[in-house]
């Protein structure tokens, strides 16, 4: 991955069009190679949960253009590559697996990211009734070693429907439900990488049975 991270270095000095455009071929080599790195990935993950088996890549590997109609900011690319594999592909708004591509920050995270009110209510009823089931897996030795806290997205205030004085109250609060762990830029150079994802994404599929089981509610 070496020349992805070299590719995203240098885009995040020149993101213009015409930089991106006289370097389009290095562009297509470095999401090529996200490309087949997903798909390698989705083949292990297969092994461990088979709601991914027959994914294509394709709709799993995020577009690198940034929506810039609405926004301040108009650098017209974004400078990481990021992967998620799950049930459905990434607009599916799924629990799965996702990896990221960044100099300075690659992680890798799974879960479930800000799914929309309907899918979130859903989680939260199941979690009233089995929130010790999810801090049992969550906090698990060796899941603990790996992903000590989660993504940091909570409400102030109890959600609608449920008491301020409940017992699991600040887990109802969250609205994604990830875990991420930041990779440094070696390993995700070195042929280590693969080994030490899916070992990662082992880790992470209980919560995300647990997620599958809440949204089948």
């Amino acid at each position: 991955m070496e020349k992805v991270l070299g590719f995203l270095k240098q885009l995040a000095k020149n993101n213009n069009r015409e930089w991106f455009n006289d370097n389009r071929k290095w562009y297509e080599e470095s999401r090529d190679k996200m490309l087949f790195l997903t798909d390698v990935l989705i083949n292990e993950i297969g092994e461990i949960d088979p709601a991914v088996r027959g994914l294509s890549p394709k709709d799993c590997v995020f577009r690198i253009f940034r929506d810039v109609r609405f926004s301040k900011d108009k650098r017209p690319y974004k400078t990481n590559f990021g992967s998620f594999i799950c049930k459905g592909g990434r607009k599916s708004m799924n629990p799965g697996y996702y990896f990221h591509i960044e100099p300075g920050g690659c992680f890798a995270a799974g879960g479930i990211y800000m799914p929309p009110a309907p899918v979130l209510k859903t989680i939260r009823g199941y979690l009233d009734h089995h929130a010790e089931e999810f801090l049992r897996i969550t906090n698990e030795p060796a899941f603990k070693k790996e992903f000590p806290e989660m993504y940091e997205d909570k409400l102030k205030l109890a959600p609608k429907g449920f008491p301020k004085d409940h017992e699991f109250i600040e887990l109802l609060k969250y609205k994604s439900f990830i875990f991420s762990k930041p990779l440094e830029e070696k390993l995700v150079s070195s042929e280590n990488y693969i080994k030490e994802m899916v070992s990662l994404y082992e880790r992470l599929y209980p919560v995300n049975q647990f997620l599958y089981e809440a949204l089948a509610e």
